[in-house]
């Protein structure tokens, strides 16, 4: 298997995993126009949908410390701390959200027809599309969009502070569709998915503190 049909499948498979960049915990270079995040984590709980593509491909799913898998009744989710960042979670107009993304730790997918080990990974968020990038198995997977994050759809609940100070922002169950470039990358290395792009294959949940910028 060539490395680039590697670094589709790995991605193929994880797709559910990789939207945690997004939102109000989303990290970036210092911009003086926007807030700060730190002290913040992201998790990600996929949905029968994506963990029956999963078990096509009979994929085990690991977490990379420090990042943790999380299993319950309601299903399996990973969460990542971010690692740090700057962004503008728009709370009057939340899908206006924007930023870019850095998590620690990583994932670990096992399968039949290979192991792949996911870190590094880095995310923007721009007009409700989540778009990133990755390391799979040491070798970088270039910058490509990926899901569509429908931030309305989310609960938002912020801390009540006075204007200008810090407060934690929680935003909780905003859904992850896939783009039409994750289901034609997906269809050209196995045919048809079992998704389209108005599939729900993840949920996530973000958290952080934002600091909004001075001035």
């Amino acid at each position: 298997m060539s490395t680039t049909r590697r670094m589709v499948l790995g991605a193929a498979l994880t797709a559910p995993l990789l939207a945690q960049f997004a939102g109000t915990a989303s990290a970036s270079v210092a911009d003086a126009k926007w807030g700060t995040v730190s002290d913040g984590w992201v998790e990600v709980r996929w949905t029968p949908q994506a963990q029956r593509q999963l078990d096509q491909f009979e994929a085990e799913v690991e977490a990379v410390a420090p990042a943790r898998l999380v299993k319950d009744s309601r299903g399996s989710a990973m969460r990542f701390p971010v690692r740090s960042g700057s962004g503008d979670p728009s709370l009057a107009d939340v899908p206006r959200a924007q930023g870019n993304g850095g998590l620690d730790g990583g994932l670990a997918v096992r399968t039949a027809r290979g192991n792949f080990r996911l870190e590094k990974l880095e995310s923007a968020l721009q007009d409700g599309v989540v778009s990133g990038t990755c390391v799979i198995n040491g070798v970088d997977l270039g910058h490509r969009s990926v899901f569509r994050c429908d931030l309305a759809e989310g609960r938002l609940t912020t801390d009540s502070v006075p204007p200008g100070q810090p407060m934690r922002v929680r935003i909780q169950e905003v859904p992850l569709r896939p783009t039409a470039e994750l289901v034609d990358a997906f269809a050209a290395a196995f045919g048809t998915p079992a998704f389209t792009t108005d599939t729900v294959l993840a949920h996530m949940t973000a958290e952080g503190l934002y600091t909004p910028p001075k001035g």
